[in-house]
């Protein structure tokens, strides 16, 4: 009978228990409704800034008509003195990723221009089979002044680069990587990011840094090492404890980087 009873008292706990919790909920509820309700107006406020921050990407989203005139007026002039009887319909697969790309590109000058320089080439008779379908990809790749970073470069252009090091007894640090005056004869936006472009454009397979290869004239690096940009990061080295050096490198055209810039970049 005691058995029972304990048991029975054991339910009805277990009841009440269950009872007030369920009791409790709608407390609960209302405790956090207004953070709730808080978080929900931040979310919209954070949802308009967002919209108002895309809202000029809407305009710079070219259409197929925008588009279609922007091909026929540009490859129109690239084409201009190319014979009739050698102007082709161009490749599926170069015309259709182009098209596509330019939805996104189409309001980048230096870009823009790179497609339709690609397109041009695969429309030419005696350019056409030079035109790779994967210059699209390449393009899509690249920045405004990774574009016009490759405007400089011939098939035979080799330009010097250093890195600097410092050392002591723990090993070696590298302090700034490509250094070179490749921003003196270039008008780029962001001249402080130009070793980012030559790691991007060598990823690319565009440009290489070929092991060990170095000019034989060491006056060209003698130029760079000596450049007043690197005054503060050698003087900043040895205020530290430890000494500068430097490492002498070449930056070229790949076999695929100097096709891509003879009918991409820099097309007759």
């Amino acid at each position: 009978m005691e058995e029972q009873e304990n048991k029975e008292t054991n339910v009805k706990s277990t009841i009440d228990a269950v009872t007030g919790l369920v009791k409790a909920v709608p407390v609960y509820q209302d405790t956090i409704q207004p953070a709730a309700k808080e978080i929900g107006e931040s979310l919209k406020i954070v949802s308009k800034t967002i919209n108002m921050a895309l809202a000029p990407i809407k305009a710079l989203v070219w259409g197929y008509e925008k588009i279609e005139d922007f091909i026929t007026t540009k490859v129109s002039e690239k084409l201009e003195n190319v014979p009739k009887e050698k102007i082709i319909t161009p490749a599926t697969e170069i015309a259709g990723p182009t098209i596509e790309a330019l939805k996104y590109s189409g309001h980048n000058t230096e870009l823009r221009e790179l497609y339709a320089n690609l397109l041009a080439s695969a429309m030419n008779k005696d350019s056409a089979h030079k035109a790779h379908p994967g210059y699209v990809e390449i393009i899509k790749n690249m920045t405004s002044d990774e574009a016009l970073l490759l405007q400089i470069f011939k098939p035979n252009t080799i330009f010097p680069l250093v890195d600097l090091k410092s050392r002591d007894d723990g090993g070696f640090y590298m302090e700034y990587v490509h250094f070179s005056d490749l921003k003196t004869k270039v008008n780029l936006a962001r001249p402080d990011l130009l070793p980012t472009y030559i790691d991007n454009l060598c990823r690319l397979v565009i440009l290489e840094i070929p092991h060990q290869v170095t000019f034989q004239d060491k006056s060209f690096y003698e130029k760079l090492e000596e450049n007043l940009e690197l005054n503060s990061h050698k003087l900043r080295i040895e205020e530290s404890d430890k000494k500068f050096e430097f490492d002498r490198k070449i930056l070229r055209l790949t076999t695929f980087g100097k096709q891509f810039v003879e009918n991409v970049v820099n097309i007759e």
